[in-house]
């Protein structure tokens, strides 16, 4: 069974429950770590969703929408994606985690798309706990990418699908090295992967 490290976050159930859905064991990996000892014998890293990335990283300053990370994740974070990089392990970034990779990788974000981004459509819904995976837009997948290939007959053979959504902030010059795979109708950015994958 392939080890996975997943980052801690408040909402960790339902990554965990993920990767034990499909075979696969479960690490916590947080900033109580060295990032030495959170990747050590895994065959995988999550990065997770939670709080904002402090916009110092990208050479922004903040905009009053921002909701700061918890104290050392963005450090920690930052240097699990550059170790794991470096070690070539596969990575899987959802919601702070797509943002975490590309912003460690030398890309910025929109900090707040509903006040910087006119006509978007709603990312932040408010989902009652009962309804966890309301969906809230489609996105379009990029024909030939990795992850329109990994979707395959889930697309009905198609280019979009559905999906649930919570944040306020994405992708917005995407780091070198790294392709558009999704985006939402406003052009919003939902999805990059490795140009090299």
């Amino acid at each position: 069974m392939p080890l996975i490290g997943i980052t801690s976050c408040r909402k960790l159930e339902d990554y965990k429950q993920s990767i034990l859905h499909v075979g696969g064991e479960v690490r916590i990996v947080d900033a109580s770590m060295t990032v030495d000892d959170a990747l050590a014998g895994i065959d995988g890293l999550m990065l997770t969703g939670g709080d904002d990335v402090a916009p110092e990283r990208y050479g922004e300053p903040a905009h009053a929408a921002v909701v700061e990370a918890e104290p050392g994740r963005d450090e920690f974070e930052f240097g699990l994606v550059k170790a794991a990089r470096d070690r070539h392990l596969p990575l899987f970034a959802i919601c702070r985690g797509i943002q975490v990779l590309n912003v460690a990788c030398g890309g910025t974000l929109v900090q707040d798309i509903p006040s910087q981004v006119p006509g978007a459509v709603p990312h932040a819904l408010k989902i009652p706990p009962n309804e966890p995976y309301t969906l809230a837009h489609e996105v379009w997948l990029e024909k030939g990418s990795l992850l329109s290939n990994l979707m395959g007959e889930r697309l009905a053979g198609g280019d979009s699908c559905e999906v649930n959504s919570r944040h306020h902030q994405a992708v917005k010059d995407v780091a070198r090295g790294f392709t558009v795979s999704a985006t939402a109708p406003d052009g919003i950015i939902e999805a990059i992967e490795d140009a090299a994958a």
